[in-house]
């Protein structure tokens, strides 16, 4: 199994010129040995081994370890990042999670129901166990960790800082260990092991695509360890449980992170995603990018807020960040575009897919017949629509579009034609008779119809918008109800927005729209895609009734 020790806060350097004068291995078992990590739960048989060839401290050193202990200080895990090499420790995935990142976890879940327990994946010194135990007084502590030292380490930690007696560490992999019922919440929360692929054994490759399977989803084998660990949080946990784990953030975009992805949406309830800026060193020695993600086991909140972090001090509890609803996460593979959206939108501002989606017009496949002339004719009056067809009839109209007038009318026959008779249905059938004698039946978007005659207009979009031009897009208030073709976006409020709220939105587009997120083509030509385009940054809905009357 791959082996792995977490969580040892980073030393300062007077701290580790401190362990390198006074610590060995055999010391930090001997030390662990005199602040009563034999008393902490059921030590395991590599742990036994150890103490059994431990030396004898002196009590200056161990009460000296004890105070910094109390004092919220982290001095074995400190002494045993210098005791053990970064090398070493890389390969284990033991990259350690600085105070400030610890504390913000914990004051998310503070707010929470209290945990009955709090589980840490990868306990290495203890560090979040003795955290979240002065957090949670009445809490359990329950730590996994396969490296025998670390976990002798963790015991000493427990119980010098006074909570040894409702604490245990399992010396086992997180992946296989067993944890047991308990009747209540369990708080996961700690940093799982950075390692990457092709440090792990097939068997535990075939695991994850078994495991990933049995829950409908698929697994890549390049994925690193970090994604076994949030699938077995998934596997294991029951509604009410939840948890914050730090990991590298790269699980946001990689094909390999679609697992992740779709347990954040699915099993885990994900709240939350705060990435973190490598050069605060999330992980210390390391220029990683960090994510803290948070999840709520088995709920769907209809959004989950994504945030940008440029120092530890900024993570607060968590609570911050932007707003993105679930529907919008599904449609993207890559969510590493939320993290710059979040970055650069304004406070006070969302995107604009928060308030509408944006859809693209529907494709006739044939305008010269699908638009209304004289090959109509005697067609009954209930299958032409008033339609925007060009988008000069957008930046004629100004704001508003108030009447139908001027617009042309798209033909869209319904898919079932026997509602139609007499002279009608002799109509219609004389109009299709044409459309297959110019082939428009065997075009590729009349076969990928239902019904290769009928267009399927969408229904009167509230905005309309142009969406390509040598300027900003023309978004005009769609009052007189018209429908749109592929020349033009329709913006549809995802909830009730009253007439006031649509006008400023209007307005506000109007004014505030650049060319800046759109796509650039030679001669300065600017496309918004229908994503683009609802990542406009829009002021939040309370504030755009002050732009009706701009």
């Amino acid at each position: 199994m791959t082996r792995h020790s977490r969580h040892l806060t980073p030393a300062s350097k007077s701290q580790c010129e401190l362990s390198l004068e006074f610590f060995t291995e055999e010391r930090l078992v001997a030390v662990a040995r005199a602040l009563g990590a034999q008393d902490v739960g059921n030590l395991s048989v590599p742990e036994l081994r150890l103490l059994r060839g431990a030396p004898t401290v002196g009590d200056a050193l161990v009460w000296s370890t004890k105070k910094q202990i109390l004092a919220g200080l982290d001095p074995l895990g400190d002494a045993f990042c210098q005791v053990r090499n970064a090398e070493t420790r890389r390969s284990q995935g033991a990259i350690y999670t600085p105070q400030a990142i610890i504390d913000s976890m914990l004051s998310w879940a503070q707010v929470r129901k209290p945990p009955v327990r709090i589980v840490d994946p990868g306990s290495g010194s203890g560090r979040f166990l003795v955290a979240a135990a002065r957090r949670f007084p009445k809490a359990s502590l329950l730590g996994v960790e396969t490296d025998p030292l670390a976990a002798l380490i963790a015991r000493g930690t427990l119980a010098a800082a006074g909570v040894g007696d409702r604490a245990d560490i399992i010396v086992d992999d997180f992946r296989a260990a067993k944890l047991g019922e308990v009747a209540g919440p369990t708080l996961y929360v700690g940093n799982p092991p950075y390692v990457r692929h092709h440090l792990i054994e097939p068997e535990w490759k075939a695991w994850l695509k078994e495991e990933a399977k049995a829950l409908g989803f698929v697994a890549s084998g390049l994925a690193g360890l970090h994604v076994y660990f949030f699938l077995t949080i998934a596997r294991r946990a029951k509604p009410g449980d939840y948890g914050a784990l730090i990991t590298a953030s790269e699980w946001l975009d990689v094909n390999y992170g679609r697992l992740v992805r779709e347990l954040f949406l699915g099993r885990l309830g994900g709240e939350s995603v705060s990435v973190i800026n490598p050069l605060a060193e999330p992980f210390p020695g390391t220029l990683t990018t960090g994510a803290v993600t948070t999840f709520s086991v088995k709920t769907q909140p209809p959004s989950a807020r994504f945030a940008s972090v440029k120092s530890l001090n900024d993570l607060g509890d968590l609570s911050g960040g932007l707003a993105i609803r679930r529907d919008r996460l599904e449609s993207e593979n890559r969510w590493s575009t939320f993290i710059r959206t979040a970055k650069a939108i304004p406070s006070g501002y969302v995107e604009l897919g928060e308030l509408c989606r944006v859809h693209r017009g529907q494709v006739t496949g044939a305008n010269h017949l699908w638009i209304e002339g004289d090959h109509s004719e005697g067609l009954p009056e209930e299958v032409f629509f008033p339609t925007v067809t060009r988008a000069r009839d957008l930046i004629r109209a100004g704001w508003r579009l108030g009447g139908l007038d001027e617009l042309r009318r798209v033909i869209d026959l319904p898919l079932d034609l026997s509602g139609f008779d007499g002279g009608s249905r002799t109509a219609i059938d004389r109009f299709l008779r044409r459309a297959r004698y110019l082939g428009v039946n065997d075009g590729y978007v009349a076969q990928h119809r239902r019904r290769w005659w009928s267009v399927g207009l969408r229904p009167p979009a509230p905005i309309l918008a142009t969406y390509m031009a040598r300027r900003p897009p023309s978004f005009v208030l769609n009052d007189a109800g018209a429908r749109h073709i592929n020349i033009a976006h329709g913006l549809y409020p995802r909830e009730v927005l009253s007439k006031k709220i649509l006008t400023g939105l209007v307005r506000f587009l109007r004014t505030g729209t650049t060319v800046s997120g759109g796509r650039v083509y030679a001669g300065g030509l600017t496309k918004f895609e229908p994503r683009e385009m609802e990542r406009i940054p829009v002021p939040n809905p309370a504030a755009l009734a002050d732009y009706v009357a701009a």
